[in-house]
């Protein structure tokens, strides 16, 4: 037997109503995120005038000479018999420049070039590459 009408046109009414609903529950989490991500921008700028809790970064090349950074590095290994590694190194560069060793940001961006400056030094034969010391390379002076 065939159904009423009424039946028909209540299925496709409801039918429609979820199609809806749908859409109302994807529009609500696009705004959802719309809303966080407004609402972190908005922190940035409620932060006040505390200029330490974000402090402005700048390239580390222009911190250094050319050839500084191994030259500071040399002179550190030259006090150590055991060598150092590439985070002690760090510290020593950036104690010998007299910048924030404190700042981990800072330190690690250091390190980073030295390990660039060190391999290439090691390739040329200046410097000698031990053992890996808490997953870090341990850099030693070559005795020429």
């Amino acid at each position: 037997m065939a159904e009423p009408q009424i039946v028909n046109t209540l299925r496709s009414k409801r039918d429609e109503l979820e199609r809806i609903i749908a859409s109302y529950e994807k529009a609500i989490d696009a705004a959802r995120c719309d809303l966080s991500h407004v609402n972190a921008t908005l922190q940035l700028f409620e932060r006040g005038a505390d200029p330490k809790a974000y402090p402005s970064r700048m390239s580390i090349i222009r911190l250094f000479k050319r050839g500084e950074v191994f030259a500071l590095c040399k002179e550190a290994l030259a006090g150590t018999p055991e060598g150092l590694d590439t985070r002690e190194l760090a510290l020593a560069v950036l104690q010998a420049k007299g910048m924030d060793a404190g700042d981990a940001v800072l330190r690690k961006a250091v390190a980073y070039s030295i390990i660039n400056v060190m391999r290439q030094q090691f390739r040329r034969g200046h410097v000698r590459g031990a053992e890996k010391k808490r997953g870090v390379r341990v850099w030693l002076a070559n005795c020429q």
